[in-house]
């Protein structure tokens, strides 16, 4: 008799069309909002670490001198705080999950050759810059204090005695 309890709903599923979605197939349709998973555009950013200060989970690491980028993709929570506080808005929130695999939850981004090597020149340059101002601040100082010296001191002016 339990066989038959069940029977009607067996019934309407022959004739239905399938619940479930053809995965592999087809693409998966993510609904409106799905936070999903951050990306970036490693060539992009400066190393400023705004989002390493904005992450809630400390999941983001950012090594400026190396040009490498970091994230702990299992501790992620995909807030979206660090997307948000990005100046340059090279990061982004991408619809959909990594791939699984047998790999490890830590991604590091690392610049290309190019990049990194456009990024010594403009520091040494910005050193020199300002190697050179100092020195000018420096020259000024000392050109100021010699003529201090040079210039024979004003006799003080004396008060009448009331």
């Amino acid at each position: 008799m339990s066989i038959m309890k069940y029977a009607p709903e067996a019934l309407k599923n022959l004739f239905r069309p399938p619940v479930t979605t053809k995965y592999p197939f087809e693409p998966a349709v993510y609904p409106e909002g799905a936070r999903g998973h951050v990306e970036i555009e490693i060539d992009n950013c400066i190393g400023c670490g705004m989002c390493v200060r904005a992450c809630p989970c400390g999941t983001l690491s950012v090594d400026k001198n190396a040009g490498t980028w970091s994230i702990d993709r299992f501790d992620c929570i995909a807030c979206g705080y660090c997307v948000e506080k990005c100046p340059k808005k090279c990061l982004s929130m991408i619809q959909g999950y990594q791939t699984p695999g047998a790999k490890e939850g830590q991604v590091t981004y690392t610049k290309s050759p190019e990049q990194l090597e456009k990024e010594r020149i403009q520091r040494e340059e910005a050193a020199k810059k300002a190697a050179a101002a100092k020195a000018a601040m420096e020259a000024k100082k000392k050109a100021e204090a010699q003529a201090a010296a040079a210039a024979p001191a004003a006799p003080a002016e004396e008060k009448p005695a009331e």
